[in-house]
């Protein structure tokens, strides 16, 4: 959805448990931060990360983060309550988890208008081989999606698979979830790398999903942030490019040619559609960025 177009470099979980973790994100250098109800959170404390989170989106105070809220399964005891509590917010979107079928996001949205957020987008995460297969029916379900989010780690769990630096048990399932949100124009965002410590591997992990065509990575820890941000960002050298490319064509068009040849390389329409796409998310960039000052 052309409105909910924006940079999503870096999609910080945040614990909904920890009070000091949901301030210090106000601060954070993160695109988006996902206040999170989820998994990681222990039950006894599931209703207490509720109320945390539902208190600090009211308070506001994210400036120009996206901020989204991770709600628990929708079969869970908590999911539905979480639905109810997060629909009047001021939360940008709601990410559901454990997505596998066309039915499971209608089932998200009718929970979620039923509960009065009828007016918000939703996220929806894609983390077992079913959902993988069924990728395409998933992004195709609604346009409220504006973010398809892989959870590669219980994926490589579910596939009985090894975590290695080239990702190669998982390469094949992230170009299917790809594919499938650019045939339906939606976002689409990496999964984490747990070993936050790694930063070798973490980088290489950043730059290989920007090359597959992710919009950014999830991360775990502040200290991911840097790399994430840096390795989504537009080079100096391809901002040139591009504006470089849209210049050419447009001089060739003008004089009755449909292509034109830049650095040696033949350029026709579709490359100054990705060229324009690149100018805009650089623009959008650098306005986050001087928010974070």
């Amino acid at each position: 959805m052309a409105q909910y177009f924006r940079p999503r470099r870096s999609m910080l979980y945040v614990p909904g448990c920890n009070t000091h973790y949901l301030e210090r994100a106000r601060t954070l250098h993160a695109d988006s931060v996902i206040l999170d109800l989820g998994d990681p959170i222990l039950v006894e404390r599931k209703e207490e990360s509720r109320d945390n989170v539902v208190r600090f989106v009211n308070e506001g105070g994210y400036g120009s983060r996206e901020v989204v809220v991770r709600v628990n399964d929708l079969i869970s005891e908590w999911g539905p309550d979480d639905i109810k509590a997060i629909a009047k917010t001021k939360v940008d979107a709601v990410l559901f988890p454990n997505i596998e079928s066309r039915e499971d996001v209608l089932t998200a949205l009718s929970l979620l208008d039923a509960a009065g957020g009828s007016h918000l987008p939703i996220m929806v995460m894609i983390e077992s081989p079913i959902a993988v297969l069924n990728a395409k029916e998933i992004a195709a379900a609604s346009d409220r999606i504006v973010c398809i989010v892989m959870a590669t780690s219980d994926l490589i769990s579910q596939l009985h698979a090894r975590v290695t630096h080239e990702r190669s048990a998982i390469l094949t399932s992230l170009s299917l979830v790809i594919l499938a949100a650019r045939a339906y124009g939606h976002a689409v965002v990496d999964g984490i790398t747990s070993d936050f410590k790694n930063m070798h591997s973490f980088e290489y992990a950043c730059r290989l999903g920007r090359d597959m065509g992710f919009d950014g990575k999830s991360l775990v820890h502040p200290a991911q942030l840097a790399y994430s941000n840096d390795a989504y960002t537009p080079q100096t050298s391809e901002v040139s490019h591009a504006r470089e490319i849209i210049a050419a064509l447009k001089e060739a068009n003008e004089q009755g040619k449909g292509t034109v040849v830049v650095n040696d390389k033949l350029v026709e329409r579709h490359h100054v559609r990705a060229a324009e796409r690149l100018l805009k998310l650089n623009e959008m960039i650098k306005t986050l960025e001087e928010s974070h000052v």
